[in-house]
């Protein structure tokens, strides 16, 4: 019985090692001169609407249980491509952050260093929100909810056209599209 315990959890822990190799490699940051053109704004509105419990609630109530699931499933499945492409945005963030620290305007620096703090915690946030999701996938009756992701990927947003601003006022920065 212990041996079988002792395997079970070395099983668990050999998968959450490469579930983190796999999703840090997926996540991992891009650096190059045109990080701008890297991002690919995300319609936060739309991205909201997934994450929303009473639209969970309101599909719960007015499909079928086995209609609900399919439904919940492809809904998980949108869910995750956006926070992928959030945890891409943030890293191509985190490269942007870093090269405006290397310059020696104050404001420029302090502007830098929330970004690249916030668009960390992102892709943290974001790797444990995808485990969540892909469980949530097994048992789609009880998903959890990963709302916090929209609002951290608005400040983060908010402070990637902030250092922008800051550094190159006539080119925008956009990480979202659609009405905020």
């Amino acid at each position: 019985m212990m041996l079988t315990l002792v395997i079970v959890v070395a099983a668990v822990l050999a998968l959450a090692l490469v579930l983190g190799l796999a999703l840090s490699r997926a996540l991992g940051p891009t650096a190059g001169p045109n990080a701008e053109a890297q991002l690919q704004p995300i319609d936060v509105a739309a991205f909201r609407n997934l994450v929303d419990p009473a639209e969970d609630e309101y599909l719960r109530r007015h499909l079928s249980p086995g209609q609900f699931r399919t439904t919940q499933r492809a809904r998980l499945r949108a869910r995750a491509a956006y926070v992928r492409m959030a945890a891409k945005n943030a890293a191509v963030l985190v490269g942007m952050g870093q090269a405006a620290l290397a310059t020696g305007e104050a404001r420029v620096q302090d502007a830098a260093l929330r970004l690249v703090n916030d668009a960390l915690l992102l892709r943290r946030n974001a790797a444990f929100a995808l485990l969540r999701i892909y469980g949530d996938m097994i048992w789609p009756d009880y998903s959890t909810a990963t709302a916090g992701i929209v609002e951290r990927y608005q400040g983060l947003s908010d402070a990637a056209m902030l250092l922008g601003r800051l550094r190159h006022p006539a080119v925008p920065v956009r990480a979202t599209a659609g009405l905020n």
